[in-house]
């Protein structure tokens, strides 16, 4: 299985903008990235009048598209699909899985708190990988400043390279040698 880290927080503290600085790391060192966005608000990406609505209508279980830019796939019988299976379908795909909420997968976690928002951690502190935060918290994890990226990306690429600190299996041949 490919490693996954759940990026939590409260809506707010800033996991989407931590998550960009992160992919964008990883894609200058030449791996292979995929990000699973969780939300609990329902969500229509498909367009009503389109074939793919229209074959959904018609009781299609799955759809899928695909083109030039890539793959969709609308997979209405599934309910919530759990973390591990988005991996699964990733597997080969992509080195890395980060992932947006998913605060109850049994994945390691980074969490990121903004005092403005809410000191309150996101997770229990056993799950906590490392934390992202403008203020500190009596943890004993490695923590970072909310404008640390790159050095976030930088400290998982060192956790999945030593055998001693992992907690998920490195899978796959990255396109460089894992290192900082």
């Amino acid at each position: 299985m490919i490693p996954i880290v759940a990026v939590v927080g409260a809506s707010g503290a800033g996991k989407t903008t931590l998550l960009e600085a992160v992919v964008r790391e990883f894609k200058r060192r030449g791996y292979r990235v995929g990000v699973a966005k969780h939300t609990h608000h329902p969500v229509d990406l498909d367009q009503p009048g389109k074939d793919s609505w229209r074959l959904a209508q018609a009781g299609s279980d799955a759809v899928v598209l695909g083109s030039a830019r890539g793959l969709t796939l609308f997979d209405y019988g599934s309910g919530e699909v759990p973390l591990e299976q988005v991996a699964s379908m990733l597997e080969g795909s992509v080195d890395l899985l980060l992932a947006e909420g998913y605060r109850d997968a049994p994945v390691p976690k980074i969490a990121v708190v903004r005092e403005a928002v809410s000191r309150a951690l996101p997770c229990a502190p056993q799950e906590i990988l490392a934390l992202v935060s403008d203020v500190a918290l009596p943890l004993a994890v490695p923590q970072f400043s909310l404008d640390q990226g790159a050095e976030v990306a930088a400290f998982l690429l060192d956790h999945f390279r030593h055998p001693h600190l992992r907690r998920l299996a490195w899978v796959g041949a990255p396109q460089q040698p894992l290192g900082c």
